[in-house]
């Protein structure tokens, strides 16, 4: 099973038409998105993936007005942080900040991967058996230096894209 991440994509439409045809193209299975999408319209952009989205929401995303009306309307699965998912046999959690994964990690300890977002910087890095990924940023407007995220779920391995 391949899953795309992405994070932050603050309302930048052209990059999310980039992103969407990224993992249209690369057939993921699962797209989760770590928050921050910033506009109901710009949410309903993701109605052209070819798979399901499921996600939290952003601090920019808590204020704005319309988003889960989106979510019902395309069947996206977004809450509040965290989100957890059993994906193959693996335990994910998905997170907006990241100030919050320690807490977490204590509680949950069965947790192989967390994703999360709000940085726009790029993190992958293993604690205590658990693997934590940040694709960076995808809001940007130099191309070539935004990126997304596609984890082969079967083995935990990650890919980053550039666009």
């Amino acid at each position: 099973m391949l899953v795309g991440v992405v994070s932050d994509t603050h309302n930048n439409i052209k990059n999310i038409e980039n992103i969407i045809n990224i993992f249209n193209k690369e057939k993921v299975n699962l797209v989760i998105h770590t928050g921050d999408i910033s506009k109901a319209k710009t949410l309903r952009l993701f109605s052209y993936l070819n798979c399901p989205m499921t996600g939290v929401f952003g601090n920019n995303d808590r204020t704005e007005e319309g988003l889960k009306e989106v979510c019902y309307e395309y069947n996206f699965n977004f809450q509040e942080p965290p989100l957890s998912l059993s994906l193959e046999g693996k335990e994910i959690a998905v997170f907006h900040e990241p100030e919050l994964i320690d807490s977490y990690i204590k509680e949950h300890v069965d947790v192989q991967l967390i994703v999360h977002g709000h940085t726009h910087r790029y993190r992958e890095e293993t604690l205590n058996n658990i693997i934590i990924f940040n694709p960076g940023e995808s809001a940007g407007s130099l191309k070539g230096k935004n990126a997304l995220g596609i984890i082969d779920i079967s083995n935990l391995k990650i890919r980053r894209i550039f666009f």
